[in-house]
């Protein structure tokens, strides 16, 4: 074990991000260079993972503009699968992935490069044994969405097309852990390659099952699978067959030692980061059972699809931030970790308020690529302005959420997410949308202003008031336990 560590301390070297941006900042002089220093280090993640993750998510983007010109019914029973089912899985694995990004940034930062494969191969048992217990949640989404109020035409819709993306859900498994043991040393130019690939597979294929064999909405929710799984077996290749010499040593026995904390770190990731994303998704639920529900769900689906598409780059940061945070702290460098969140949330905030005057100005056009029905365009441009504030807010509130990560507080910002969304924001939001009879504009309004702000700004004096230096040797002896668990 000692010769392993150190080969690794002499490849010390040839890995990046292990120059703390302080040192950076003396070598150089003044702040300028501090930030820029900063900022290369930063977007050597945020880069390839916005376009990763922007390609990604526009596989159901584009699943779903297929789906909205078959029909009103076909768009509102794929939007709900994808933005309430898939969507809910979703959130739930991929915050128990992100378990990885405390866990291998801290490693790596430490210089401890043999654990990140044994972390991901832990992740990977954790996570499919989660995906057999989540298949009910497919299996029985007609009865789930009747029980919940949905009307029946969409419900019965939604449940065929469920069933078909039941190997989606298992890609899941495979593709959050691969992703974040990948960017933790900076191999995002793989993830970043696997989706460009998989984007162009999902078009062609999209094109073919919908456009030429005519196979309706089964077949458009049918090529999400296949592009996915194309993404998964790019990166698992990759990862397994040499691209990753220093921390992957093959497929070991070791994977299934310290499963237990492995696993209750794992649920307090899920937890934290899922209740931020079922959030949304209960405001699809909760819309469904108003008057008109057909063109209330499509218009707020849009407006989730397109709030999603936008929130790919926010996640960059929660992911750059997350792993740039654990690497400052893994190496012992408090200062490094507070001055990384510090730029994180400035350059996202900055895009965010770009894309809040995008909105603005484009509030009666978003909604063309999706529908040609007046109804739905016309509910999408009312709603415009909740969409545009959404998407201001939520270019902070992640980043704050992976300083969290890369700090190790999930259990602690797993509570916070509970009492201000489902103590706070629901009930504001039934409160606006059914007492005060505002509908879904008063549903979504309460849910923003009470839940997402106030989370947001906790969050904030948190991450101000945080020691950072009581922080990093907290990951010091984190990192310790964990690799103390498979001498």
């Amino acid at each position: 074990m000692r010769g392993r560590e150190g080969e690794e301390e002499e490849s010390a070297s040839r890995i990046p991000l292990l120059k703390s941006p302080d040192t950076a900042g003396e070598d150089g002089g003044g702040l300028k260079r501090k930030v820029w220093v900063e900022t290369k280090k930063l977007w050597q993640i945020v880069g390839p993972a916005i376009f990763s993750r922007l390609t990604t998510y526009s596989m159901l983007v584009i699943t779903q503009a297929f789906a909205g010109h078959l029909g009103d019914l076909e768009l509102a029973a794929i939007s709900i699968v994808n933005n309430v089912v898939v969507g809910f899985n979703f959130g739930l694995l991929l915050g128990m992935a992100s378990a990885l990004e405390t866990l291998c940034g801290q490693a790596f930062g430490a210089k401890k490069y043999h654990m990140l494969g044994v972390y991901m191969q832990r992740s990977f048992i954790v996570l499919f044994v989660c995906c057999v217990f989540l298949l009910p949640i497919y299996l029985f989404t007609t009865p789930v969405l009747k029980f919940l109020g949905q009307p029946n035409d969409i419900a019965e819709l939604s449940g065929v097309v469920a069933v078909w993306v039941i190997p989606l859900h298992f890609a899941f498994a495979l593709s959050f852990p691969l992703q974040r043991f990948l960017q933790c040393q900076l191999k995002n130019q793989v993830t970043a390659f696997a989706a460009a690939v998989a984007l162009v597979v999902h078009f062609l294929v999209c094109w073919l099952f919908v456009d030429g064999l005519k196979l309706g909405v089964v077949g458009t929710m049918a090529t999400v699978n296949i592009s996915w799984w194309v993404n998964v077996l790019i990166m698992l290749a990759y990862s397994v067959c040499g691209g990753c010499p220093l921390t992957w040593t093959g497929f070991s026995s070791e994977a299934f030692t310290g499963l237990w904390e492995f696993l209750k770190l794992s649920a307090s990731s899920g937890v934290m980061l899922c209740l931020e994303n079922w959030y949304y998704r209960i405001l699809i639920i909760m819309t469904g059972n108003l008057q008109n529900a057909r063109i209330a769900v499509d218009s707020l689906s849009i407006c989730m699809t397109i709030n999603g598409w936008e929130m790919m780059i926010p996640l960059a940061f929660f992911a750059g931030t997350g792993v740039r945070v654990a690497n400052e702290l893994g190496a012992g460098n408090g200062k490094g970790a507070r001055f990384a969140t510090i730029v994180s949330v400035t350059q996202s905030l900055i895009i965010g308020l770009f894309f809040w005057v995008i909105i603005m100005l484009f509030h009666n056009k978003i909604a063309w690529i999706f529908s040609s029905s007046e109804a739905v365009l016309t509910a999408v441009n009312k709603l415009s302005i909740l969409l545009a504030f959404t998407i201001l807010l939520n270019s902070v509130q992640p980043v704050l959420s992976g300083v969290a990560v890369g700090s190790g507080w999930q259990s602690y910002v797993a509570y916070i997410n509970l009492g201000c969304y489902y103590c706070i924001g629901v009930p504001l939001g039934f409160l606006m949308g059914w007492v005060f009879d505002f509908g879904v504009m008063g549903i979504w309004a309460g849910m923003i202003f009470g839940g997402t702000a106030v989370q947001t700004t906790i969050l904030g004096i948190i991450t101000m008031r945080c020691d950072w230096e009581k922080e990093a040797q907290k990951a010091n002896a984190r990192v310790n336990k964990w690799s103390g668990t498979i001498k």
